[in-house]
């Protein structure tokens, strides 16, 4: 592991206040969020199904009150990244580690991309820094209504920011993007049926968004439906759910490599190509274990699987090196400890990842036994925002919603604590708007 300054490792960091971005994260409260607006139109969409009231009664911590700004540079800097791990994905060498330490259903090649990749960057004073990848970006829908329901005080404020989103352009892509998932894995008749899928769904705290979606789907004269991976079954040669034959399976699950007893059906119909699912195993083996981090930072293995020295450079500057918690580098990792964060290499939505600032001894010895990587720590940048009146620093995450490769818009989350925990008053999901460099 490097040795990183610990000046600043345990606080969130200010973005530069010479930018027109850090000014506006700092001291600009001219745009808000319009929450009457955005429930309003959350209630309408979720009419009769209960979810709505629901995610009202959650919508000051879930929706933050104020914007977040990033350069153009901090932009083009992220698609760079975006860009350069395609490319080290696309080495064979690569894929055969990834392979290796993945369950066999990885391998399996089914066409599809997959959709709603998640990268996700902390803002530093050098530039983004790319934390991790997910193969299932949850809130990206709910994130375009957040978006849609932005104020800004005046018509100059609202052309710099606001004016910059096409949202109607951004939902047609959505709305496309499971279509052309439907075609790349093979399929030559129109999408007609899908079921978004996650293990108990109604319970979960995204459950809103999925019922979204299902409505998302429906508007456009596809049969949709959500439900329990206990609901699918196999027959005749097709999977099908509460009767329906099912094209497409939205996956919302979080057993990556389908191995739960619930899920088998799912997974037969996968292997055997019955149905497109998306994301898939093959996805989250290339993408979102977190040990491919520790590739995606070794700036010599890199080098020495032939990748080209302008990805080398990009992934250098932009990726903390992570590398595996083992029994031999255990005694340097703890002395280190307050410099790293500790994750699972199978983590979700930041499940079992400790700061090693605030790590047991205890702990420790049960991180050391396998499973986790540790990163190099980054703190995140920070927005001021007014929150009843008075300001309020929170942290920031961003996220990059991405498409085979693609960069489809951003957003954020602001938050209190060690994790986006999604429980911050005034925080949230935010709508990230992108300010002219140079100022």
């Amino acid at each position: 592991m490097s040795d990183p300054s610990t000046s600043s490792l345990t606080q969130p960091v200010p973005l530069p206040a010479d930018t027109l971005a850090g000014a506006l994260n700092r001291e600009c409260h001219c745009i808000w969020l319009e929450r009457d607006r955005l429930e309003a139109a959350l209630l309408a969409d979720l009419a009769g199904s209960g979810l709505g009231e629901r995610l009202v009664a959650n919508s000051q911590s879930m929706f933050a009150e104020s914007p977040v700004f990033v350069t153009r540079d901090q932009l083009e800097t992220m698609r760079r990244v975006v860009a350069a791990v395609e490319q080290v994905v696309r080495q064979p060498d690569f894929r055969a580690q990834a392979f290796e330490r993945a369950p066999a259903i990885a391998q399996r090649d089914p066409g599809a991309t997959g959709v709603f990749f998640g990268f996700d960057f902390h803002l530093t004073a050098e530039g983004p820094r790319l934390i991790e990848i997910n193969t299932n970006a949850g809130g990206a829908l709910l994130s375009l209504y957040v978006a849609r329901a932005q104020r800004a005080c005046c018509e100059p404020v609202a052309a710099l920011t606001v004016g910059q989103l096409d949202l109607d352009h951004l939902e047609q892509q959505l709305r496309q993007m499971f279509r052309t998932e439907f075609r790349l894995a093979g399929r030559e008749h129109e999408l007609m049926s899908v079921a978004i899928v996650d293990e108990e769904p109604h319970q979960q705290f995204l459950a809103p968004e999925l019922e979204l979606f299902r409505r998302a789907f429906e508007l456009r004269g596809i049969s949709a439906v959500v439900a329990d991976p206990r609901e699918l079954t196999l027959e005749h040669g097709a999977l099908t759910c509460r009767g329906q034959r099912l094209d497409l399976v939205y996956n919302r699950l979080t057993d990556f490599y389908l191995e739960s007893p619930a899920n088998q059906a799912l997974r037969a119909a996968y292997q055997d190509d019955l149905v497109v699912l998306t994301p898939h195993p093959r996805a989250y083996a290339l993408y979102a274990d977190k040990r491919n981090l520790t590739v995606l930072s070794d700036p010599e293995r890199l080098a020495s699987w032939g990748v080209d020295k302008a990805t080398i450079r990009t992934l250098g500057e932009t990726v903390p090196r992570t590398s595996e918690v083992t029994a031999d580098n255990a005694a340097t990792l703890w002395s280190k400890r307050r410099e790293l964060f500790f994750k699972p290499v199978t983590g979700y939505g930041s499940r079992g990842a400790y700061d090693g600032g605030k790590i047991t001894h205890g702990t420790f010895e049960k991180v050391v036994q396998g499973g986790y990587v540790a990163q190099q720590r980054v703190p995140p940048s920070t927005r001021i925002q007014l929150h009843q009146g008075a300001p309020k620093e929170l942290k920031v995450d961003i996220r990059c919603v991405v498409y085979a490769g693609e960069v489809q818009f951003l957003g954020a989350r602001l938050y209190r604590g060690q994790t986006t925990n999604m429980r911050t008053e005034g925080g949230g999901l935010a709508t990230v708007f992108t300010a002219p460099s140079g100022w």
